[in-house]
This record gives C-alpha cells, structure tokens and sequence, in this order.
C-alpha cells in the first residue's frame, strides 16, 4: 500500500471514532441481539442493517438501537434500548448539554486583566492580574467571523493517529490582545509582576485529560516536523506557541520515500525542554506531534508578559518562574479593569467540542457547570447535570458518568436516555444550532470521510464515540464500542432520533485500522436508517 493511501486509511479510522480509550471491557450475547426482532412498530430493519450485524466480525458482540419520531414518539426501530452500553463520546452530548443549558448557548466567556496597585502616568507601581474564565480557547482558533475554526481531525489527537492538521489562527491571539488593550489604556510601565488568577475551579485529577481556568492551546505545544530535500538529510521543525523557557530540539532525520515515518517525543519533567527523533518518509506531508504544558497558569503568565512586551509594555518582573497566585486580593471591587479578551458564543466552542469530540472540552463542561452552582470543585457540576437531565425529561438512572468525554471506565447509557437528550433539543428555539454542531456524514467533523457519496450524505448529523483497548490474551484489539447517535433528515424539515452502537466487538489484529470496518459499519447504519426514514416520510 502506498503511504498516501496507508496515511488516509488510517485517518479515516478517526472519522469513524471519537476516541482511542484505554479501558476494560466486557462483551454481550450477539446471537440474541441479531435473531431478536423489532420490539417497537411493524417496521423491520434495512436487510442491509441485518447483514452488518449478522457478520461473523461480531461473534460475542452485542447491538443497540433506538431511532424515534420526536415529535410523534413513535418508536421505529428499537433493540436494547434499555440495556446499558459503553458510549465512548457519545457520552459527550449529555455534558456539554447541560454546560449549553446552564450558561446559555449566547454565552460569552469575558477574560479580564486588572490593574493592582497605584497607577503614576503611565507606570502602574504594582501587579497586572488576568482572570481566568474557563475560556476553552483563548481566541487560538477564532476565525475573522467570530465562529471558532476546527480541522476534521485535532491536534489534540495528533500523538494517537497520523493526518492531524492545525488550524492557522494564532493559538496566542486572545493573550496579544489582552496585551495591547493594557498599553492602549496608558500603561507603558509595570514595576511590579504579572499573575494569573486561576481560582475559578480546582483540577480535578479524575478528569482525563484536567480542564483549567487558563487553557491555550488546549495546553499542548504543537511540534511540526517537515521532511528534508532529500533522504539522509535533517527534517525541518517548527512548534508552537514559543513562549519562554520551553525548548524544543531535533534530531528527526529524512528517510527514503516510502519508509515508516515514526517520531518520538520525549520531555522533561517540567515539559519545558522538548526533544524529537526518530524518522519521516521523504516527500511525506508534515507530522504532527503535541507535548503538554504542564503548568498552564505559568505558561500564560510568561505568555503575557513576552505579549506585553511585545505590545510595548516593560513589566520588571523576570518573564519566567512559578505564577504567584497567593498575591492576588481576594476581590477586584475598586481595582481599574484595563482589558478584557471576548469570546465567541458557547454554542461555537460546543460546535467545537462535537465536530472533533474534544476531551478537555467535554471535561471543562463540567467544571464550568460546577462554577454556575458557585463551587469550585468540578464534582459539583454532576447535580446541575442532573437537574438538567430531569428538566430535559431524560431518565437518568439510564445514564452513568464520572466525566464529561466519555472516557471514564463507569460510563454508560442506554440508547433510550441518548435519544430522550435528542428529543429534548429538538424542541427547543436551538434545535437546529444543536443538530448542526454535530458531525455530518460526509462533510465534516469526525464524519467528514464517511459515506461520502452516498444518498445519505449530509442527512445524518450524529455524534459519534468509540472505546478500544488491547486485548494482550488474544493478541488483538478489544472494541468496547463504536458508537453513533444524532438526527436522520427524513426531509420535509423533519428528523428522527436515534442511537447505534455495537459493544464488545474485536479486532483480528493489533492493527489499529481494523476498527475502520467497525466505524463503517456503523457510519453505513446511520445512513441507510435515513435513506429508510426518508422513504417513509417521502
């Protein structure tokens, strides 16, 4: 196979798959699951559904499906759908639905910097403070228009699977601002520190990856590795953001066309001195890798103050070190605000989190639900969740979760508690914001290279999510899930719920595209449940 083809194979994994999840995994009956009829309506399934699931792929694997009328709450298809299932990110859709319920889908996230201490001209004889907000961004992927920009797949999935891309805003855009308001409001000297206030919420190390009050680019550095003229020779690097003291090196060195490309980064402890070695194919497209910021509140106050600089503001505090949070007063009432960084709406970064199943942002869901309830400990955004979940009519002693991506060993739902979610924001003034967040077969998001010519495409607007692990008995790969759940344009401005998920599948390999035909599988399952939903309304 020739490595453009190989490097799409196996990005296509990813469209089919929210996540790579390491977890233990059990497995279901498939025999009941294939020969058990409809339990709901006279409607029998597509015989091309009951092909997939009757394929000797799925030995011991179990099925679930719920597709319904929203608006009539006629059940079409229905298997399992009160029995638990591993949702990989589908999980998702219930905490970043109750963050869009708790804040509002209009919310703006508002990122203040205030003066602390005496202003004499344009010398501020004290402390800059930046409040950090929870913002999920920081403007690092905010795009002229104010919509937030995203890639098909993230870099924050770049060390997991080859193809990730960035996007061309300045991951440092909102700190340059902040920066320049504060020299247009006069101050030109700080004799005195920089410090950012991350005291909104605690970490919370339950939490994989741990959401923070200050997150800039999504607390990773971005490290580009592009391959030299010619086989032998050095491989060109090139990282971002550069912000002090981190470091990054190179040893990586170009290979003949066709050769494995195969990266390694390693770092210190406090990931500030970056190294990449290993190889990349001649002629390939570049590689990207990611190495995390280890400590995002020091990370952004030297951000601030080489952005300060920058714009034009001497501030004598040395640029680098530990972030002096215990300086700070214990309120700002009185203290002259002199910037603040506006963010896009919430419904943008959910957007965000949904196309490409964004973990730090499905888990700072709910620490900023904790914060609406006044708590700085994340947990506490569990009960706002559930008051939610009640509002919203969900049943949810359906639903189990001890995170916000869907990564946690404990998660489950059952597909009637994902579709009564789908049914609550179909009545809502947001409904079609909130459907077209989501991935859309064949055209973008986790879905853009599924069923890409198919009479389905850009009828299905469905979250997707996946959880596999190695399997080292067998020497194979345990696929705890692949699932699929959003909405089926059956024309007409009329759409179905529904949930498809198979758990407790495997692979034949180690081979990590073999969930590929898994993914498909379940990508093709969606599509002709709308091709059928569309005949029927038709």
């Amino acid at each position: 196979m020739r490595g453009e083809d190989f490097r799409s194979l196996r990005r296509r994994v990813v469209a089919g798959c929210s996540a790579l999840l390491l977890l233990a995994l059990t497995s279901g009956a498939a025999a009941q699951a294939v020969s058990s009829p409809d339990t709901a309506g006279p409607d029998r399934l597509d015989p091309r559904i009951t092909e997939i699931m009757r394929k000797p792929d799925y030995p011991h694997a179990q099925w679930g499906l719920l597709q319904q009328d929203p608006d009539s709450g006629r059940v079409v298809h229905s298997r399992f759908a009160d029995q638990f299932f591993i949702p990989g990110s589908v999980a998702k859709l219930f905490g970043t639905s109750g963050a869009w319920d708790a804040l509002g889908g209009d919310h703006r996230f508002r990122t203040p910097v205030y003066a602390i201490g005496e202003r004499r001209g344009s010398t501020l004889n004290g402390d800059l403070g930046l409040v950090a907000q929870g913002d999920l961004t920081m403007g690092g992927r905010t795009r002229r228009d104010g919509t937030v920009d995203y890639t098909d797949l993230d870099h924050t999935y770049a060390d997991d699977f080859p193809g990730a891309t960035l996007t061309p805003e300045n991951p440092l855009a909102g700190i340059d601002k902040l920066a320049q308001q504060v020299r247009l409001s006069g101050i030109t000297r700080v004799a005195g520190n920089v410090i950012v206030d991350d005291r909104l919420f605690r970490p919370e190390p339950v939490f994989d990856p741990v959401p923070t009050p200050l997150i800039i680019n999504d607390n990773l550095i971005d490290l580009l590795t592009t391959p030299g003229a010619r086989p032998g020779s050095p491989a060109r690097l090139d990282w971002r953001p550069k912000v002090s003291p981190y470091r990054v090196t190179s040893t990586v060195r170009t290979v003949a066309a066709g050769q494995p490309t195969d990266i390694q980064v390693t770092a210190s402890a406090d990931g500030t001195r970056i190294r990449l070695s290993g190889t990349i194919a001649a002629g390939s497209e570049p590689a990207l890798k990611v190495s995390p910021i280890t400590d995002p509140a020091a990370f952004g106050r030297t951000a601030l103050i080489e952005a300060l600089e920058r714009a034009g503001v001497q501030v004598t505090a040395k640029a680098t070190g530990a972030n002096p949070v215990g300086q700070l007063p214990g309120s700002y009432a009185g203290r002259p605000r002199v910037a603040l960084y506006t963010s896009p709406l919430f419904s943008q970064y959910a957007k965000l989190i949904f196309k490409v199943s964004h973990n730090l942002g499905g888990n700072l869901a709910i620490c900023l639900m904790a914060v609406t309830a006044g708590s700085k400990d994340c947990m506490d955004g569990f009960p706002v969740l559930a008051d939610f979940l009640d509002r919203a009519g969900v049943d949810r002693k359906q639903v189990q979760l001890l995170d916000g991506r869907g990564g946690n060993p404990v998660d489950r739902t059952t597909p009637r508690a994902v579709v009564q979610l789908l049914t609550y924001w179909q009545h809502t003034p947001e409904a079609k914001v909130f459907r077209n967040a989501l991935p859309i077969l064949g055209v973008d998001g986790l879905l853009a290279e599924n069923c890409t010519h198919c009479p389905a495409r850009g009828k299905v607007f469905a979250k997707t999510g996946a959880a596999v692990g190695l399997d080292a008995l067998n020497n194979r790969l345990a696929v705890g899930a692949i699932t699929i759940a959003g909405y089926l344009d059956k024309g007409h401005g009329r759409f179905d719920a529904f949930f498809a998920g198979v758990n407790g599948a495997s692979t034949r390999t180690t081979d990590v595209n073999e969930v590929l035909d898994i993914a498909d599988d379940l990508a093709m399952i969606s599509a002709y449940l709308q091709e059928d939903a569309a005949r029927r309304e038709g």
